[in-house]
């Protein structure tokens, strides 16, 4: 039997900030306690709700940021519980906020891209790095 909903709309950003060392930028990961994976703030667009709200909305639910769009990023597409599932990204800069831990995310890490990449638990969120990262040459 074939799941004719369409695909789960999500969308999320590559959340980055000046280094407090003053030297390149630091990205923020998000840890969430369900599936113990750092990943890249992200979540499913409410009915009606444009991609960029979406994203803005997600950043400061799960991270306590304010954050501005930059470049889009590559759409990321794969399958869960067997329907597809497309999430939109953007780099975004982080603007000003506090993070609060909650159920759904429970850490928050301001890491160098390189540590970053290493954190990360999907490869998908990787090569969104490697993305965000380029856009800033």
């Amino acid at each position: 039997m074939t799941d004719d909903r369409g695909p789960i709309l999500a969308a999320g950003c590559v959340l980055w900030r000046p280094a407090l060392s003053g030297h390149g930028i630091e990205v923020a990961l998000v840890h969430r306690p369900k599936w113990n994976d750092w990943s890249h703030p992200k979540g499913k667009r409410k009915r009606g709700e444009t991609a960029e709200a979406c994203a803005l909305r997600e950043v400061l639910e799960e991270t306590g940021q304010h954050c501005e769009l930059g470049p889009r990023l590559p759409t990321v597409r794969y399958t869960v519980a067997g329907r597809p599932k497309e999430v939109v990204y953007w780099a975004a800069r982080a603007l000003d906020g506090d993070f609060t831990p909650t159920r759904e995310i429970d850490a928050l890490l301001w890491l160098s891209p390189a540590a970053a990449r290493s954190r990360l638990t999907q490869p998908r969120d990787r090569e969104l790095l490697d993305a965000a990262v380029a856009t800033r040459h």
